[in-house]
């Protein structure tokens, strides 16, 4: 005898077939609201700052005569999809992982979870600020401008150790008894004081006062709860305009722009010229994060030559897109250098990195 099993009703595959719409429906909402604790890296926007972004030209001053360039010198910039507010979706995050040109990384690697979204846009403001302070007086003093400077409080967090001590426009002489005319150099001391009261001189209303701050510790890093800048006492007034972009990674690109705006002639001929790096008082230039996208947004604005600082070298030197000269600079000197070979049709080498 043989048996046969009884079709289903077609009630009840109208049953099956709902509850596998539920579950699919389930499944597709998760991978849009459900939060991925990623955020996602791509190229982003290139700036000319020898050119005007929204009608306003980048480098511009009212009391020293600037000139126009052939030349073309592009910040690098990297977007990012994704704060501690609001993350991508499961299925940007899935899509991005498939995608060469995109990278997920954690959240708490970009956004600390101490810090919320508007910190971290407060934070990277000021960066650019001294970033572009620090560029212009790379650049001025290339020229043979002298250009002191000097430390001073930004902002005092509410509720930090430097609250109710110091203020906004104070202007830091030492700390730890030791003089600090950079950022690097009072972050240390703040460092090695650890969680002893650390001594501070400043200047306020024009006299000298000491202050003791005892810092706190955030994220393994001993903070004091206050934003620091640095303010030069230019010979004239120089205006960079940037629009929204933050960080400190346009310094070195910035310092040629101001070179060039300030000389007659066209500093790297009718080259376009990218780029990325933070640079310090000294003219030295420091590494950045992204340089891989960074190298990518250069190519696909057009960009012949790439400076990379030499400490990303050995993350970028296989990640190089073809038709684009890349090439590693320690300092601002340097960078010149092989600018004018490039502007002069010399063949420059290919990149190699120090081990």
């Amino acid at each position: 005898m043989t048996f046969f099993d009884a079709p289903k009703s077609p009630k009840r595959r109208r049953f099956a077939g709902w509850i596998a719409f539920g579950v699919a429906s389930i499944v597709a909402v998760g991978l849009l609201v459900v939060p991925t604790g990623f955020v996602i890296e791509r190229p982003g926007q290139v700036f000319n700052v020898m050119g005007q972004i929204d009608g306003t030209q980048v480098i511009s001053s009212a009391e020293v005569e600037t000139f126009e360039s052939e030349s073309r010198f592009d910040v690098t910039t990297v977007s990012l999809l994704g704060n501690r507010e609001s993350t991508p979706s499961w299925v940007q995050v899935l899509y991005a992982w498939a995608d060469p040109d995109q990278v997920v990384l954690p959240l708490d690697e970009i956004f600390p979870p101490s810090f919320t979204a508007e910190q971290f846009r407060a934070e990277s403001s000021l960066q650019m600020e001294v970033s572009q302070q620090d560029a212009i007086a790379v650049a001025l003093k290339k020229l043979g401008y002298e250009v002191p400077r000097a430390l001073y409080v930004n902002t005092v967090l509410e509720g930090t150790p430097s609250s109710g001590i110091l203020i906004a426009g104070d202007l830091i002489t030492s700390a730890g008894g030791v003089p600090v005319d950079t950022f690097d150099a009072f972050k240390a001391q703040i460092q090695l004081a650890k969680d002893s009261a650390l001594s501070i001189e400043v200047i306020r209303d024009g006299q000298k006062t000491s202050l003791l701050v005892t810092p706190s510790l955030r994220d393994e890093t001993w903070v004091i709860g206050s934003t620091i800048g640095y303010t030069y006492n230019f010979p004239f007034e120089l205006d960079l305009q940037l629009g929204d972009v933050g960080g400190p990674s346009g310094g070195l690109i910035f310092s040629l722009g101001v070179l060039d705006a300030l000389t007659e002639g066209s500093l790297a001929g009718s080259a376009h010229v990218a780029g990325t790096g933070t640079i310090d008082p000294d003219g030295n230039v420091g590494p950045i994060g992204g340089i891989a996208l960074k190298m990518l947004g250069a190519k696909q604005a057009g960009a012949e030559l790439f400076l990379a600082p030499e400490a990303n070298c050995q993350e970028a030197i296989d990640k190089i897109p073809s038709n684009l000269t890349v090439v590693s600079v320690r300092d601002l000197t340097e960078a010149l250098e092989k600018i004018e070979l490039f502007a002069n049709g010399e063949q420059l080498p290919a990149m190699q990195c120090n081990n």
